[in-house]
């Protein structure tokens, strides 16, 4: 959909208007804002008018005339259509002289804070972005947020690169914010190495994220255990019963179990996706927990044995 550039409060606009011969309106007055055109059709250029308060512009012989609102061809056709019968075959021209409305604002983490203005072209989301002089962190850890009224969407950056269609039009009074949000999971647990570990914006697989935490433990992890922790919307998933427990932003808790044994779940750890903040536990093996206790128990008598054969 073509961006129309409409009109508002502040805006200063040109006016020129034309009449066919013989001119009886704004030609009946010689004055210096007048010349003539084609085939002697006289053109009247009235001087830099900044839209009221009220939204409406003065044009002589008309009156006031409403033109917030409006985009220069239509504020054209209004104009023409209150001049005609006192007019002879008038034609308007409405050119936007200086913009003070139709902007977008583009903070965050990009080289310079700015405000674009819109022209009839229609920019785009990356067009914010090349006027604030790009990000200034990793495209892969940067997240767009785009404020329009009271909606607000959020989307990776690298989405919007590799999917034009991502690179929406932006209307007047937009807020592109570029935020600098590098997403993670936790591993605990039997894995090969218990940390916070960051990933990309747009995200990564199970398989991926228990490749980055150094893969299961052969010596001590039960491969039939290894579970996601995550707080979900009420909504992205079909509950058998209505949700008991939820935190105070409507959060419920989920866990997820994969077991690596069956060959099939390793498909479905390549299409898992990790959200931010998500808890990757993977248990210790019932034998693990005997050896634990071994451990325990040779600690304690291997000094006792050791001080009784040494007294003999």
């Amino acid at each position: 959909m073509a961006f129309r550039q409409q009109l508002g409060v502040g805006d200063t606009i040109d006016v020129s208007i034309w009449e066919a011969p013989p001119a009886t309106l704004f030609g009946a007055a010689q004055s210096d804002s007048s010349r003539y055109g084609a085939s002697n059709s006289r053109v009247t250029e009235l001087p830099g008018q900044t839209i009221n308060g009220d939204g409406q512009i003065s044009i002589p012989f008309v009156g006031e005339i409403r033109a917030a609102g409006l985009t220069p061809t239509q504020l054209q056709g209004a104009i023409v259509a209150r001049l005609k019968g006192i007019a002879h075959d008038p034609q308007v021209l409405v050119k936007l002289e200086r913009n003070e409305t139709s902007y977008v604002t583009v903070v965050g983490d990009v080289a310079s804070s700015t405000r674009m203005p819109l022209s009839a072209r229609g920019e785009r989301l990356l067009d914010a972005l090349a006027t604030a002089g790009g990000v200034k962190q990793p495209v892969d850890k940067i997240t767009l947020q785009v404020t329009r009224g009271e909606q607000v969407v959020s989307l990776p950056l690298e989405t919007v690169i590799r999917d034009p269609r991502q690179n929406i039009p932006l209307h007047a009074g937009d807020v592109v914010t570029a935020l600098f949000q590098p997403y993670s999971f936790t591993v605990l647990g039997a894995a090969g190495k218990n940390q916070e570990i960051n990933f990309e914006a747009q995200g990564i697989t199970l398989a991926q994220a228990l490749a980055r935490a150094g893969g299961l433990e052969d010596s001590r992890s039960d491969a039939q255990g290894v579970f996601i922790f995550r707080l979900e919307d009420a909504s992205a998933l079909h509950w058998p019963t209505a949700p008991v427990r939820t935190t105070a932003d409507g959060k419920v808790p989920v866990v997820y179990r994969v077991d690596l044994r069956d060959p099939a779940s390793f498909f479905v750890a390549q299409n898992f996706m990790m959200d931010n903040r998500d808890l990757l536990y993977v248990s210790n093996a019932p034998i693990a927990e005997v050896q634990k206790f071994l451990n325990v128990v040779f600690s304690v008598a291997y000094p006792i044995i050791t001080g009784v054969q040494t007294f003999k």
